[in-house]
């Protein structure tokens, strides 16, 4: 069994690397003292002129298909290049990209939406979680009534992300009740934000912040419906679906540069004469560190396998999502603990990391949902034990 990378991953691995060296290592500074101030890490020119730069690098769109002039990139490759830009703090994302389900739209919906979003003219953001509805999806309770040729959304939308800056929201609503959203009663619309829907801004304990959305009487077009009517739950599965590999990939980044700042310090931090790493308490830390990096690195790259072979991710993606939340978050933990008041600190990026990462065990399917799929797969023979290889 070869567990080792090809060439080819090695080197779109090591440009991406390269990328985060040059030109957004030398940005935490400002990153941490803008958010200090309650100002953005990043301004969205600032990221744009980012983009522009990755993709002189070659780095455009890297799900999106070739046809639309992206890089339509493996799911392995993809995790290995989420892992590399998680060891930075800088807001950063490559350009070129578009919610997956966007390409369910109609020739007509991508040249308003989709083509737009992956030139990074307009920006998007998807909506289905309300106040009563998170880990329970099927829950949702915003209505979509019919009215002529329109249909008119009525309810709240919150934790959004980029709710507060999107030009437009992709967002499922129950359109019959008495089938209920997981049966084929919830359809999905493109919504401008001119036609009506307002963003309030939500305060969280990480930087910056999501939103809720309010839609009262928004009429929208039929010609806006995404997809098939009755067909928004199942579109919204595929979006949230993505997540549970792409998370877990960043958290084995942030867990990388978090060690290796740990393992620096307990290096030169002395301590009654002599450096904090030759204590064994020290060493415990790193090396449970470690072992829990590594175990985290296998069953993410295994549920980005599982996606290319063209078998259901469901399963392995949900132990990736589930262990890769917890890893990140005893690893960043224990880093802090090994810098002691320092890493306490906003001088540096681990009590960040700290508030950022708690967040993992919750958005995008909480540790609760993950446990709840892993254990019904197996309770109802969806998968056996010992048949991950």
């Amino acid at each position: 069994m070869d567990f080792s990378l090809s060439d080819e991953e090695k080197a779109i691995r090591d440009t991406v690397r390269s990328f985060v060296e040059r030109e957004l290592l030398p940005l935490e500074d400002t990153v941490l003292r803008r958010e200090r101030a309650h100002e953005p890490g990043l301004r969205l020119d600032e990221l744009r002129e980012l983009q522009q730069k990755a993709r002189a690098f070659g780095f455009w769109g890297l799900a999106t298909p070739e046809e639309y002039g992206g890089m339509a990139l493996p799911a392995v490759l993809q995790s290995l290049i989420w892992t590399e830009l998680g060891r930075t703090i800088v807001p950063f994302r490559f350009g070129g990209e578009a919610d997956n389900i966007l390409f369910h739209a109609s020739e007509e919906q991508k040249e308003e939406f989709l083509l737009p979003t992956i030139e990074g003219k307009r920006i998007s953001c998807f909506a289905i979680t309300e106040p009563g509805a998170g880990s329970d999806a099927a829950n949702i309770r915003m209505s979509a009534r019919r009215d002529g040729d329109d249909w008119v959304l009525n309810g709240e939308k919150t934790f959004i992300t980029n709710g507060n800056e999107a030009d437009f929201a992709i967002v499922v609503a129950v359109t019959d009740r008495e089938l209920g959203a997981r049966r084929g009663g919830a359809t999905a619309f493109l919504v401008d934000r001119a036609m009506g829907w307002r963003s309030e801004f939500i305060q969280t304990m990480g930087e910056g912040g999501p939103a809720s959305l309010i839609f009262e009487d928004v009429r929208v077009p039929s010609r806006n419906v995404l997809g098939r009517i009755g067909q928004g739950f199942e579109l919204g599965m595929q979006w949230i679906g993505k997540g549970r590999y792409t998370i877990p990939s960043h958290a084995i980044g942030i867990a990388e540069r978090a060690l290796e700042m740990a393992l620096e310090h307990a290096r030169t931090r002395e301590t009654f004469g002599k450096a904090i790493g030759e204590n064994q308490a020290i060493q415990w830390m790193i090396a449970d560190s470690e072992v829990e990096l590594e175990a985290a690195r296998m069953l993410v790259l295994r549920a980005a396998w599982t996606v290319d072979a063209g078998l259901d991710p469901r399963h392995a993606s949900s132990m990736a999502k589930l262990y890769g939340a917890g890893m990140v978050n005893n690893v960043v933990d224990r880093v802090l603990q090994i810098h002691g008041g320092m890493g306490y600190t906003r001088e540096l990026p681990i009590e960040r990391w700290y508030r950022q990462v708690r967040l993992y065990r919750i958005f995008e399917g909480t540790d609760e949902m993950q446990r709840l799929i892993i254990s019904r797969d197996l309770l109802r023979g969806y998968t056996k034990v010992g048949l991950l290889l």
